[in-house]
């Protein structure tokens, strides 16, 4: 979950590799995987699909035990927004989504009004108010 990445598990980002134009996109998932390199496109095993990637610099190290590096990557599952407009996702979004354009290396997505939708009337009662 994006909430759960720290800005120390991302320090070693050099860039984001967008796999297809974001622009479109209200959200995608964030998370951290392991993977074999530091920069090579990974491989996608989840339903859905990779729409993009983080690469790390040379001083990232790799587990001991495992190897790999941790390293995000954003993706979109087949009942999300973009491909199921009226579905489950028709408002609101997985807690792990993010704004695609909040992204950057080093740097967590956020949630915004585009990525989540409107704020609830609770949220601004509580003058809670996402970024637009």
């Amino acid at each position: 979950m994006s909430a759960l990445i720290s800005d120390d598990e991302i320090k070693h980002e050099t860039d984001i590799v967008w796999l297809e134009d974001v622009s479109k996109l209200d959200y995608v998932r964030q998370s951290l995987d392991r993977l074999p390199t530091r920069s090579s496109r990974p491989t996608y095993c989840r339903p859905g699909r990779m729409v993009g990637y983080a690469t790390l610099d040379a001083q990232a190290k790799s587990s001991r035990a495992s190897g790999t590096f941790r390293r995000r990557v954003f993706w979109l599952g087949p009942h999300d927004r973009d491909s199921a407009p009226t579905g489950l996702y028709k408002s609101g979004a997985p807690s792990e989504a993010v704004d695609p354009r909040t992204v950057a290396p080093r740097r967590r997505g956020q949630k915004t009004e585009r990525s989540d939708g409107p704020q609830s009337p609770a949220m601004k009662q509580l003058g809670i108010a996402l970024p637009l």
